[in-house]
């Protein structure tokens, strides 16, 4: 009987053994996929002409346009102080480290695979020894097409343009709602406090400009045409605010001195006195990407629908 058990035996650890191999094999080569398929290149045509980069980045530093990386759900191992100090980004950016293009050796030891700087970066031709760099030039195309060239440059274009095409239908909804309750020829003015100096915005320049002038198409007051819409931003004193402030006021500050609050010529000003002006965080409105725009919009469309 012993003997007759013998072969059956055999035969049992032969098929797990079989199986066990099948499966350890079909690992592998799924691994050996993944690991192909990360390290394949392709030629991105970027603003400096065509450059070899990742067909799949897995390890990004991004010294600019972080959020759009974000939004595309790429993986960031270094990321921009400015970025890093977003309250909006934190829990993409939970492993992610706090670089600037003067960190190269912490850069070298993060790995990256492909960097994304700003053509106004130093070290750009040290970046590009560590890993292929591809530098944007902030204005060189708009703010949506920018996301979109991100996306091209991430293999993902198809993304970028499906989420540019559903934000633009959403921010132009939220204009006609919005100018019904406040008025086709309603002006609103975006001012910032930064580092004890007050500016007040075009329209593009961050900070929603992008979404109340050119996708809602909200006014904004004519001495601000006048002096910030070319460059795009305009610093000013605290005696003039009048001068330059609509019907409505956006106001965002980095906490560190809001005193000019306090003074009479604010406290005098129309939409301060009818309490619409609606207040933020500067840092959590700096930028003109996916994430902080629908922030953005989500916002604006709250503080205007519920004003007096």
């Amino acid at each position: 009987m012993k003997k007759l058990l013998i072969p059956f035996m055999l035969l049992a650890v032969l098929v797990i053994s079989a199986c066990g191999n099948k499966e350890s094999n079909a690992d592998g080569e799924k691994e050996a996929g993944e690991e192909q398929k990360a390290s394949e290149m392709r030629t991105y045509e970027s603003e400096n002409g065509p450059i070899e980069v990742p067909a799949n980045p897995q390890r990004v530093v991004a010294l600019a346009n972080a959020g759009s990386v974000m939004a595309l759900d790429v993986n960031i191992v270094g990321v921009d102080s400015w970025s890093k100090a977003n309250k909006r980004y934190e829990s993409y950016l939970t492993d992610a480290e706090e670089v600037t293009d003067e960190n190269l050796e912490k850069i070298i030891e993060l790995e990256p695979d492909l960097i994304i700087a700003a053509s106004t970066n130093n070290n750009l031709d040290k970046l590009a020894e560590i890993a292929p760099t591809v530098t944007y030039t902030y204005g060189n195309v708009d703010y949506l097409t920018q996301h979109i060239e991100i996306g091209k440059l991430l293999n993902k274009e198809e993304e970028a343009k499906a989420w540019v095409e559903d934000f633009k239908k959403r921010a132009a909804q939220a204009g006609e709602d919005i100018k019904a309750k406040i008025g086709e020829d309603a002006t609103v003015s975006v001012f910032e406090r930064y580092d004890k100096q007050l500016y007040v915005f075009g329209d593009n320049w961050g900070r929603g400009t992008e979404i109340l002038y050119q996708e809602m198409k909200l006014e904004m007051p004519e001495k601000v045409k006048e002096m910030a819409l070319k460059e795009g931003y305009y610093a000013l004193s605290t005696e003039v605010i009048p001068e330059y402030s609509g019907d409505y006021i956006i106001l965002s500050s980095d906490g560190v001195d809001n005193s000019f609050k306090e003074t009479e010529t604010y406290k005098n000003i129309p939409a301060v006195k009818n309490e619409r002006v609606f207040e933020v965080e500067a840092s959590e409105f700096y930028f003109n990407d996916p994430i902080t725009l629908d922030f953005q919009l989500e916002f604006f469309t709250e503080s205007f629908l519920n004003s007096k």
